[in-house]
């Protein structure tokens, strides 16, 4: 048997990592990012535009979700990871996106994960861990077509932060795409907690997030205790599967793709996924003539058309 190429040793670690060792973080990472990309104005003026995460922000951030996650759990050339690239292109084709801001959104999946469990996990990613983390991005930014894709972490790192530095900017569609997105994240918390929890999230923001986006700083008190929470209930989350071990609990793996969301249920399908006006484009005729619900597994994940 051959030996694992860096890529599949790379998709191997990423897939432990989201789905077993860091499943919470990681996700919660990855809606920081989400956030982090509204301060870039021209990003948050196309999503604006479109008026998906003012009309339809569940479905919107649970389509996001589903596909980072399907490429996290099957791997970048797995046939459920090229269907899911191919879904992502089919959709990016139809806005006129730059490569800059392309590349932008790729390091965040790279940065806020690697900053994240750095702040917040009961560990930090060990060098190894960043560069599959690194790798695996590289691989999936390389079939999407973006170009001038940085060929270390260390450069990706640094354009993150040239960007975070130079391009955040406040914009009225910064507010408008960043509270629709708050306001579906509180949507399912009793009304009397959201303006506490809303207090919360801002102190997960550093002064330049928060001030691109026009809400308010966090007091450094609130930020300490946010980072206090979060450290301890990353190592109750570290404690428990320890224990679950030691009673001879195999850990299961918890993508975000093999839970419920509030668009699909307990079932997705691929041709779901996408802004509604653009489904019909995305989702032509079969010849075979097969109905759409033929693409399901049997785990209700996304599975590749055709």
């Amino acid at each position: 048997m051959s030996d694992p190429s860096p890529l599949q040793e790379a998709e191997a670690t990423c897939h432990q990592l989201a789905g077993v060792v860091f499943p919470w973080d990681l996700t919660r990472s990855l809606e920081l990012a989400l956030l982090k990309t509204f301060c870039v104005p021209s990003i948050s003026a196309l999503l604006d535009r479109t008026g998906e995460f003012a009309q339809r922000p569940r479905k919107r951030y649970d389509d996001t979700g589903l596909m980072v996650a399907e490429l996290l759990r099957h791997g970048v050339d797995s046939e459920a990871g090229a269907a899911v690239i191919e879904r992502m292109n089919h959709i990016h084709g139809h806005y006129a996106i730059g490569n800059d801001d392309f590349l932008y959104v790729l390091s965040t999946f790279v940065a806020e994960p690697i900053r994240w469990l750095s702040r917040y996990g009961w560990r930090g990613l060990n060098d190894l861990e960043q560069e599959h983390l690194f790798r695996f991005w590289q691989a999936v930014g390389q079939r999407m077509g973006i170009s001038a894709i940085p060929g270390s972490l260390v450069e990706l790192m640094a354009l993150n932060e040239q960007v975070e530095r130079e391009v955040f900017a406040l914009a009225p569609s910064n507010r408008r795409v960043a509270d629709a997105t708050l306001a579906m994240l509180l949507a399912d918390w009793p009304a009397p907690l959201r303006p506490a929890l809303q207090r919360v999230l801002t102190g997960l923001l550093d002064r330049q997030t928060a001030g691109s986006l026009g809400w308010p700083v966090a007091p450094g008190l609130l930020q300490q205790l946010v980072l206090a929470t979060l450290r301890l209930r990353s190592r109750a989350s570290a404690a428990g599967a320890v224990l679950s071990r030691g009673l001879g609990r195999q850990p299961r793996a918890r993508f975000f793709s093999q839970r419920p969301t509030p668009s699909y249920g307990a079932n997705f399908r691929l041709e779901q996924l996408g802004p509604l006006p653009l489904l019909q484009n995305l989702n032509p005729p079969r010849r075979s003539g097969l109905p759409a619900d033929d693409t399901a597994d049997a785990t209700g994940s996304a599975a590749p058309p055709g």
